[in-house]
């Protein structure tokens, strides 16, 4: 039976690993910003394009307040 604290040197996120700490570095971090980098170029080199959204414009408008008083059961 696990008790679940059994996996935990093996988990490949853990705090201890290598690779966790591989992720935090500086030189993985330049990786991944050149990475993106090449990627927007391809992107727009591609036809593609970027639209920039208002900072107020949201996914979900706010919706009308319901009433609800007097809708619990007696």
């Amino acid at each position: 039976m696990k008790d679940g604290n059994e996996d935990l040197g093996k988990n490949p996120r853990s705090k201890d690993s290598e690779e966790f700490a591989e992720e935090r570095s500086i030189t993985s971090r330049e990786r991944a910003r050149s990475q993106l980098s090449t990627d927007v170029e391809e992107f727009l080199a591609s036809g593609g394009a970027i639209n920039e959204i208002d900072p107020e414009v949201t996914a979900d408008p706010p919706r009308k307040p319901q009433p609800k008083y007097g809708s619990r059961p007696i």
